[in-house]
């Protein structure tokens, strides 16, 4: 595959070759023919010296368009034309006097060379404009290399890049996987197997641009090495690096692994973060999950002892025993909610929270709600519900564990038979608000945008930390939003919006 891609690419040179010295030699006879007929009426009034400088510039103007080749084709043709139509006698190929042999001679001697020298000057602007926009194309790419982006988008980008700057048949760059070189961003032709093959380099070398090379031309391999250590390779194959290109491409080559570098650093760093994170929220989990089961554990170890044992519960009254019945199963509802909010927690944490919505009544959802709340000291919310409020699109397990842990956090925070409302109306066209009210402590306004943080909760307070959490996590997921503020008359009120369902259409 490569010798077919490095034949095509000669041919497609030789051929952009070939159109361009046609089209110079056009030129300059054309050039030559306006003005031959411009100076024929006036030649008995022109020197052969000022015919002969007239005539440099068709040579001019078939090198700048097709190069030396089309300026030696113009000195031909000059020379003939100089000859035939300006050297007596007029119209013939035969030179008179001596000096006028000197007049060709001169022209066909000086004009050669000036053909030679505009060849160059015009090769080395073409040159600067390259070498200019490599350098345009390696400030960009060094713009695009210190923003923050993907490492994907950024080795898409080098690939290009370095395959437009470069015309190369093909760019891929190759970093290490599972002890291989993998592909990671590629430009033009695929990479073939064999390709990928004769790119591995042999044990304990590094391939570079000046390694050797069996084929002599393409495709070649420059390794990429920040502070001494490889990072990967970049392939070129297509295309010829002359002296003038190695600098340019090196510089790219050295931007491309400072990039890649600074990536896997980054991903490194990041998956620290991760790890420390975890074990910080692990370490935190272990100490909430011990100090909220100490408590209800130990009470009701303590109560189940005395009712089990006969010569302790022999001498309670049947009061007493029923305190002691009453308060077992208070604490283990209060293990229950808590062993409820670690899982729902743990499928958070596992990215297993995928809302399942459903249509449904407000008023049946928090009918359902007020059904399993545990009976306490409070007297049951106060419900403040519109009868005309729509129906409402969201998943009703997540719904209801929201507002049971603000009912849960708003018994715990507020006063014996102080009242607790439950409001709803209408916020706009598309959501409802929700608000749980209570006439406890309320909440400072410094500690608004923390108290929905994980293990958030006030000095004495005998929650797990994790209902607020949870909550703000399940109203996320319905891409609905949950804040708290001052209660009318003292204490807090939390509140968080519903989506609206959808009208159904009507069957026709």
């Amino acid at each position: 595959m490569m010798d077919y891609t490095i034949t095509w690419r000669e041919d497609r040179d030789t051929k952009t070759a070939r159109r361009l010295t046609i089209a110079g030699s056009s030129a300059a006879l054309a050039t030559m023919a306006i003005l031959t007929l411009a100076m024929l009426p006036f030649r008995g009034d022109l020197s052969i010296a000022t015919t002969a400088l007239v005539l440099v510039v068709p040579v001019v103007v078939g090198v700048v368009i097709g190069g030396f080749p089309a300026g030696v084709i113009s000195v031909i043709g000059g020379f003939l034309v100089y000859d035939f139509f300006f050297i007596p006698p007029y119209l013939t190929l035969e030179v008179g006097a001596s000096e006028n042999w000197v007049a060709l001679g001169v022209y066909a001697v000086i004009m050669v060379p000036v053909a030679r020298v505009v060849a160059s000057m015009n090769t080395a602007r073409a040159q600067a404009r390259q070498r200019a926009a490599q350098i345009r194309q390696l400030f960009e790419l060094s713009a695009l290399l210190v923003e923050d982006k993907p490492l994907e988008e950024l080795l898409t980008v080098i690939v290009t890049a370095l395959r437009d700057v470069f015309d190369a048949h093909q760019v891929a760059l190759l970093l290490p996987r599972n002890d291989d070189l993998e592909i990671v961003a590629s430009a033009g032709a695929p990479l073939t197997e064999d390709d990928r093959r004769r790119l591995q380099p042999s044990p304990g070398r590094l391939a570079s641009l000046d390694a050797e090379r069996p084929d002599g031309t393409n495709p070649f391999g420059i390794a990429l090495v920040a502070a001494g250590r490889p990072v990967g390779m970049l392939t070129v194959s297509g295309t010829e690096i002359t002296g003038r290109q190695r600098e340019p491409l090196l510089l790219f080559a050295n931007q491309i692994a400072l990039a890649v570098e600074r990536a896997q650093l980054r991903e490194h760093a990041l998956r620290a973060g991760l790890t420390e994170e975890v074990e910080r929220l692990a370490r935190t989990l272990v100490a909430a999950v011990s100090h909220d089961l100490r408590a209800p554990l130990a009470s009701i170890k303590a109560s189940s002892s005395i009712l089990a044992d006969p010569q302790l519960s022999k001498g309670l009254d049947p009061h007493a025993q029923h305190d002691l019945a009453v308060l077992v199963d208070t604490q283990v509802d209060r293990l229950a909610v808590l062993v409820t909010n670690l899982l729902d927690m743990t499928r958070v944490q596992a990215g297993m929270l995928q809302p399942r919505s459903g249509i449904t009544r407000l008023h049946d959802l928090v009918d359902t709600v007020l059904a399993d709340l545990p009976v306490g000291r409070h007297s049951p919310p106060v419900l403040d519900l519109p009868d005309d409020l729509p129906l409402i699109d969201v998943d009703v397990v997540l719904i209801a564990r929201v507002l049971t842990n603000l009912l849960e956090n708003a018994i715990r925070h507020s006063p014996k038979d102080s009242p607790i409302t439950i409001a709803a109306r209408r916020a706009d066209p598309t959501t409802i608000t929700v608000s749980v009210t209570d006439h406890g402590p309320g909440v400072s306004p410094d500690r608004r945008g923390e108290i929905f943080g994980l293990f958030m909760r006030r000095q004495g307070d005998s929650g797990s930390g994790l209902g607020l959490a949870i909550a703000k996590t399940f109203v996320d997921a319905h891409r609905q939003r949950i804040w708290v503020e001052d209660a009318p008359g003292g204490g807090a009120r939390f509140c968080f919006t519903l989506p609206v369902a959808a009208p159904l259409r009507e069957r026709s």
